[in-house]
């Protein structure tokens, strides 16, 4: 299968019509017809219901004009960040972030980088750890901040800090009147995990430190947000598990407490392209390496 089949299909499949698809691809029509039919015969299937009137696709074409859809913008992003990454990325720098980092130290880092370098578009992503991983691989970010390290040879994942754990519960719960809680005593409470999806996620880290245990989680609900997490949790839904920093967040429906399991930590992770030398890049992974040695001084960060 040869990419020129792929656009060659894309443009029959969105006008269901041989001459205008051969107008748009600047070529004649038999060529045209004669690469569908090669593609057809290669696939073993037909895509093009061509006793139709107008002309239709079958059941299989439409499955492969949406995935050739995707396949052909997937190139186009491939080759503008093949661009950009080749010109050294000098006026633009992608940063992904889980929705948990903003209550530590990083949005600090953040606006100073931001404000230091004024010259340079900033675009920030609400994204999974997975969804970084995706993106990172297709040029769409160059750094990003996750929970969970995922393994790809293209990628380095340096780990900033262990963070404790903490759990929270409803401002009305008995829960409130215990100064720490354990694991045990959460697997009879009802589990709300973020995020549902993609996974892994930060959902299966805390589900591991249950197994991890020998406990059995019983009931859970599964939201995609942290936010969303909490709002459940303060409608009394049940317990959510975060970490620490997330206290920041003040609610007067919710209140937060320790685990007093050992060991309960969740990592916050920095993963970038490996080889990636970019100067914006180096810059801002030297000024969270000043920001996390003026945390390890006892300083503000």
């Amino acid at each position: 299968m040869e990419l020129r089949q792929l656009k060659y299909f894309e443009a029959v499949a969105s006008t269901l019509n041989f001459s205008r698809a051969a107008e748009r691809l600047h070529i004649a029509q038999p060529p045209l017809s004669r690469q569908i039919q090669q593609l057809e015969e290669e696939l073993g299937v037909q895509l093009l219901d061509r006793s139709s009137r107008p002309m239709k696709l079958t059941n299989a074409g439409s499955f492969f004009y949406d995935q050739a859809v995707q396949v052909l913008a997937r190139l186009k992003e491939i080759q503008r960040a093949t661009r950009r990454i080749g010109d050294g990325g000098a006026r633009w720098m992608g940063i992904g972030f889980v929705p948990s980092i903003l209550y530590g130290f990083l949005p600090t880092v953040l606006q100073r980088f931001t404000s230091e370098n004024a010259n340079l578009d900033i675009s920030l992503s609400e994204l999974t750890s997975v969804q970084q991983a995706e993106a990172l691989k297709a040029g769409r970010i160059d750094v990003g901040f996750g929970r969970l390290a995922i393994q790809d040879e293209g990628l380095e994942n340096v780990v900033l800090t262990e963070e404790a754990m903490v759990v929270v519960v409803p401002a009305g719960s008995p829960l409130t009147a215990e100064e720490t809680l354990s694991l045990k005593r959460l697997s009879s409470e009802v589990l709300v995990l973020y995020p549902a999806a993609p996974r892994p996620s930060f959902a299966d880290q805390v589900l591991r430190q249950f197994s991890v245990r020998g406990y059995e989680v019983g009931r859970t609900y599964e939201t995609n947000g942290l936010q969303t997490a909490i709002g459940l949790v303060a409608a009394g839904m049940g317990v959510t598990i975060v970490p620490e920093s997330v206290q920041r967040l003040r609610r007067d429906d919710v209140a937060y407490r320790p685990l007093s399991d050992q060991g309960l930590t969740s990592p916050l992770i920095m993963t970038l392209r490996v080889g990636d030398s970019s100067a914006h890049v180096l810059k801002f992974r030297a000024m969270i390496d000043a920001a996390l040695a003026g945390l390890d001084a006892g300083g503000e960060g």
